[in-house]
């Protein structure tokens, strides 16, 4: 899989327990100027998690620098018209700092208790590619907007508040027919390394790439994240992505140069405040390899 020589970027990903609330804060205001971005994950149906949306806002507000988004957002449990807006309110607020992960949806037996939908692959799939085609219209600055779908709609509503930043749109999907939707219309992949095989990734690569030329786009213009999850050690490796830094600095170097990404998102395991400490330590090693490989 090519290098797609896009700069670097680290961020971190936290799940939203309202019983760690001090630890969150603290690991986003640790990672503030020492990363990039932070994520959330969104269940809503998980009764010991927090809003995401909500706390992303806490987070924005209590930092200066990350950059903020869902990882990803439960498109079935949340509707485009009200995303929109409160990713525009964000944005706003934190002076230009929300990204927009979308997903399409699992655990429909969850969503459904919620009240949610049941929805086919090819149904939820249809509602992505109809979300992120309201979302859009309700960021374009139109009035008097129209969008008729089969999950979704618009009667002549305006437009607004309109983003502080052209705000981009991840899919985190793995299907082939998400990745092809998703070269179409997306600004970014973020797969988890621990769902899927590498190898199974790199075929993903090729189906984004072949349907954003096909659409007439780059395919370096499409942000290649990856959710990372494991432990940074004193000790020798045990295996990917557990091990000391010189041994996680390499392992990220080839993700980026023989795998394509382009940003890492770490989902600590232990010891979050001082995992987040030892990332952040590494991230200039990091870089640092890749361009010396360019």
């Amino acid at each position: 899989m090519p290098d797609y020589g896009r700069p670097l970027e680290f961020g971190l990903s936290l799940p939203p327990s309202a019983e760690d609330l001090g630890v969150i804060l603290d690991a986003a205001e640790a990672a503030d100027g020492a990363l990039d971005l932070i994520g959330v994950q969104d269940h809503p149906y998980q009764r010991r998690f927090l809003d995401t949306t909500a706390l992303l806002a806490t987070i924005a507000a209590r930092t200066s620098q990350l950059r903020v988004f869902h990882d990803v957002a439960c498109l079935p449990l949340r509707h485009p018209s009200i995303l929109a807006n409160e990713a525009a309110s964000i944005d706003i607020m934190s002076g230009g700092r929300f990204e927009l992960g979308l997903g399409a949806g699992s655990f429909w037996d969850a969503i459904v208790g919620m009240g949610g939908p049941r929805r086919s692959p090819g149904e939820a799939l249809e509602a992505l590619d109809e979300a992120v085609e309201v979302i859009r219209l309700l960021w374009s600055g139109e009035r008097g907007l129209q969008f008729e779908g089969e999950h979704y709609t618009l009667e002549g509503i305006h437009s607004g508040p309109l983003p502080a930043h052209d705000i981009e749109i991840w899919f985190g999907v793995y299907g082939p027919r998400a990745c092809a939707l998703l070269g179409r219309v997306a600004d970014g992949w973020i797969p988890s390394l621990g769902r899927s095989p590498i190898e199974e990734l790199a075929q993903r690569h090729e189906i984004i790439d072949e349907s954003a030329k096909t659409s007439g786009r780059d395919p370096r213009d499409i942000r290649r994240l990856l959710n990372v999850s494991g432990t940074i050690t004193d000790g020798r490796s045990e295996g990917r992505l557990v091990g000391p830094e010189d041994r996680w600095v390499e392992e990220l170097a080839s993700l980026a140069l023989e795998h394509g990404f382009d940003t890492f998102i770490f989902w600590p395991q232990t010891d979050t405040i001082d995992q987040i400490r030892r990332f952040s330590g590494i991230t200039d090693a990091v870089r640092q390899l890749v361009a010396n490989s360019r």
